[in-house]
């Protein structure tokens, strides 16, 4: 296998892959991938007609994803040769970011002299949402979060903009390297997010993209950005605001749902990295399910 930095270029090619797939993980889509092209180090080769993915996890281990666009006579073949560049390549994992549906395929297959360990990797899990829930906040289990929502729009005189046109994609930019500057300034990971935010509202329709800017005073004090990856889910990849602003998250949450993906029913918030504030903040949301990822090492 010859395998190619990931680019812009690539997005056509790995979106033929992707496509007729309907994944409920954030991992398996060309903006996500993208996100992370650098820190991640990712890679892509053909092998057998299907489309295989190599990448870095944050704590600097290969793996690869699951393979896409594989024939099922060709599978077992696709595994033995990826079980063998593991061990050639000193790699720590096989796989992760696998889909339980995946896990049962490996299972039933007979892999020569290998003993796998699979594992879940519940840092990774996604958290899952009922859109309509998130866009009417009712409930016992939601008041707190509606109540943070109806403080922001009671308190401050706001401004909704979709992020579309020059200044509102240059205020968004201004806004995300100043998240970057208070919130991380030494952190790999939040100044390649603040990279690729950049070159995202930049290229908004190219990513298929969505997203909306919220001003208080000429400013921009949250902005989001998402998409539907299929007619019935729609993931949001970057979500920032200012917590100077008493309810800002819980008013862009509701407020970018309603603008954009009122039309889906199921919104994927990603993963909490096993951040305990983070955690916290997404399980009071109260999913409907955590989108289950798996680890798999021999």
């Amino acid at each position: 296998m010859i395998f190619r930095k990931l680019t812009l270029e690539d997005r056509e090619l790995i979106n033929k892959y992707i496509h007729p797939y309907k994944f409920l993980s954030c991992e398996y889509s060309f903006t996500t991938l993208y996100i992370w092209k650098d820190l991640c180090d990712i890679q892509y080769a053909l092998y057998k007609d299907a489309l295989i993915i190599k990448k870095m996890d944050f704590e600097g281990n290969y793996h690869f994803m699951q393979p896409l666009g594989y024939k099922e006579e060709d599978l077992k073949e696709i595994l033995d040769h990826l079980w063998q560049y593991k061990s050639e390549n000193n790699m720590r994992y096989v796989f992760k970011d696998l889909e339980e549906d995946f896990i049962e395929k490996i299972k039933s297959l007979s892999i020569e002299d290998q003993e796998i360990y699979i594992k879940e990797d519940r840092d990774n899990f996604d958290y899952l949402y009922e859109a309509e829930k998130l866009i009417k906040l009712s409930g016992k289990k939601l008041h707190g979060q509606k109540n943070h929502y109806n403080y922001f729009v009671r308190e401050y005189d706001y401004e909704v903009k979709e992020i579309q046109g020059e200044d509102v994609i240059k205020d968004v930019i201004v806004a995300a390297e100043k998240w970057y500057i208070e919130n991380g300034k030494n952190d790999r990971i939040i100044y390649h997010e603040m990279k690729a935010i950049k070159e995202l509202v930049e290229n908004m329709e190219l990513f298929n993209l969505k997203g909306i800017a919220v001003y208080v005073d000429n400013e921009v004090v949250a902005f989001s950005l998402g998409e539907k990856l299929n007619d019935k889910l729609a993931v949001i990849h970057i979500e920032k605001g200012d917590t100077n602003y008493r309810g800002v998250y819980s008013f862009i949450n509701r407020t970018f749902i309603d603008m954009c993906f009122s039309d889906v029913k199921i919104i994927n918030r990603e993963q909490d990295l096993g951040i305990e504030g983070l955690r916290k903040v997404k399980l009071s949301y109260h999913p409907i399910r955590l989108e289950k990822k798996f680890i798999v090492c021999c």
